[in-house]
């Protein structure tokens, strides 16, 4: 009920722990499907090539679904705002669920790609609506205490998401890659539709198609640019400029029309709050640094420490559990005290520190020693990953929680996108370099190898190439890391620049809370939640 006030709501969430316990499971299990996927498929994708070719579209089953996710992430948070958080998300579960089916039944390449599409589009909205619920339900103060599980979540995924999928692909065959959504997904389809009520909502507003498909060009044209650029064409291509040319004039053409809009996609006025802002800016940088990070780690300790690549997902431990056991902390701390300007700024910190240590790993660095290094990074990350969108919903107001979490969400996305782009870019100029001046022309196919070269492989190589490569690999790894380390002073700076708005809910600042509009920062209204 809209009238409640957020002690009231934050009773009733006391008083039905069982329920929230079994909604938040459901969550969290949905959340996992989102990160899970492309991990295990990234396991069975040379099984998949075996039997179905198409090799030279490999990359687009990945490309297909990251497009779609992108894509759909904004609208799936301005349909949640408009006709109902549960609706919405139940929805997007369900088409997930249609498109790992018809991946499992794919019979070519082509049939695999579209069906990886659909996956997708009801992927931008899993994420999406897991923020946005928990924003619903949870007061603002007290949602740090669920941080822990979030990052729990994503440090599972990112672990165990290789295991899982080399298991499945070895005993069960490829195809259950997607069909292990299934059961999962259903279980929380089940949760949610029995034990989740929130208000029904009915808008008689239209949806903004022409903001969603100004929209959906220029993400699509962002996220070709940093697919291909540099692999498939060069950067400097009629065919990149073409992609550059056509997103930056239909995101001009979107942010026009979203002033004029009646009901628009993102409104632009969750921007005028400078602490949604900054949240947005440090979320590109975090998703630019973790999924460059992610990437370039595992190559750097299998190609120069000899790591084997079945357990790729250990070898991120230290930074991965860093991060979990700081978000915890994280979480607690901003839940008993109602402070969290500290942790972006001491997150801006460890980053840039952990990033530029990093870059100064050569050939001799010790498995050990880049542990450390790693575990630096994850205590930035942990400091920021869950609190960006936690004070990004604090900035606006509860008719915009859905469009608040698609745009943070978005701005994660496309980080992702370009760090793994121009980490990738310079990555590999640099290992073409110094393969060029260490092995000549017996280092060309190494290089062009380079993304299949396990440790056993390697062994295998000449004395002189092999030397040569974990020499290009490091001083890849030295410029990606760096080039991180810069970006990451960004987020630093930014974080600076956030003015610590006390949460709303339970304890004792809410009642201090500024009313809204005051220093552009629009705070969080109740909750509206009948009972969870």
């Amino acid at each position: 009920m809209a009238g409640k006030t957020e002690a009231a709501a934050g009773a009733d969430a006391g008083k039905q722990p069982r329920s929230v316990r079994v909604v938040l499971l459901a969550l969290m299990i949905a959340m996992m499907l989102a990160m899970l996927d492309n991990m295990i498929i990234g396991t069975a994708m040379p099984t998949i090539v075996g039997e179905l070719g198409g090799l030279e579209h490999l990359s687009w089953v990945v490309t297909a679904y990251t497009l779609a996710t992108a894509a759909a992430t904004p609208l799936w948070g301005k349909l949640g705002d408009m006709y109902g958080r549960k609706g919405s998300f139940m929805t997007s579960i369900v088409i997930f669920l249609v498109g790992s089916a018809l991946s499992g039944m794919a019979q070519d390449m082509g049939q695999l790609i579209g069906f990886r599409a659909i996956q997708g589009l009801g992927a931008g909205g899993l994420m999406v609506g897991v923020m946005a619920i928990i924003g619903d339900l949870i007061p603002p103060r007290e949602r740090g205490k669920y941080q822990g599980m979030m990052a729990a979540v994503m440090a599972l995924a990112m672990i165990g998401g290789p295991l899982v999928g080399g298991t499945i692909t070895d005993h069960w065959g490829w195809r259950w890659s997607f069909y292990i959504n299934l059961p999962l997904g259903l279980v929380a389809l089940v949760a949610i539709s029995a034990v989740l009520h929130l208000p029904k909502k009915r808008s008689e507003a239209r949806i903004d198609y022409l903001g969603a498909a100004l929209l959906t060009i220029g993400i699509t044209s962002i996220v070709l640019v940093t697919t291909w650029g540099g692999t498939e064409y060069a950067w400097t291509s009629a065919r990149i400029m073409e992609l550059i040319g056509i997103g930056v004039a239909a995101l001009i053409g979107f942010v026009f029309w979203q002033t004029r809009a009646a009901e628009p996609i993102v409104p632009l006025h969750i921007f005028r709050s400078r602490n949604f802002t900054l949240m947005s800016v440090i979320g590109f940088i975090v998703g630019f640094v973790m999924f460059g990070a992610t990437l370039f780690l595992p190559l750097y300790q299998q190609a120069v420490q000899g790591a084997s690549a079945t357990n790729s997902g250990l070898l991120l431990l230290p930074m991965l559990g860093a991060m979990l056991v700081t978000s915890m902390v994280a979480g607690r701390v901003t839940t008993n005290t109602g402070r969290y300007k500290i942790f972006p700024v001491a997150g801006g910190v460890f980053m840039t520190v952990g990033l530029f240590l990093l870059s100064t790993m050569d050939t001799d660095t010790t498995r050990f020693t880049s542990g450390l290094y790693m575990a630096v990074v994850g205590l930035g990350m942990g400091c920021l990953m869950q609190i960006t969108m936690l004070v990004a919903q604090n900035s606006v107001e509860m008719k915009d929680m859905g469009v608040a979490s698609s745009s943070t969400t978005l701005f994660r996305t496309l980080g992702s996108s370009f760090g793994v782009a121009i980490m990738g870019a310079l990555f590999n100029h640099r290992v073409q370099d110094v393969m060029a001046e260490r092995a000549a022309g017996s280092g060309a196919k190494a290089t062009e190898q380079s993304a299949t070269l396990t440790a056993d492989a390697l062994k295998a190589l000449p004395a002189a190439v092999r030397d040569a490569y974990q020499h290009a690999v490091s001083a890849g790894t030295h410029g990606a890391f760096l080039l991180g380390s810069v970006v990451a002073i960004i987020a630093l700076v930014a974080a600076v620049f956030v003015k610590e708005v006390p949460l709303k809910g339970a304890g004792p600042k809410a009642a201090d809370a500024p009313a809204d509009g005051d220093d552009g920062t629009a705070t969080a209204k109740a909750p509206v939640a009948e009972s969870v």
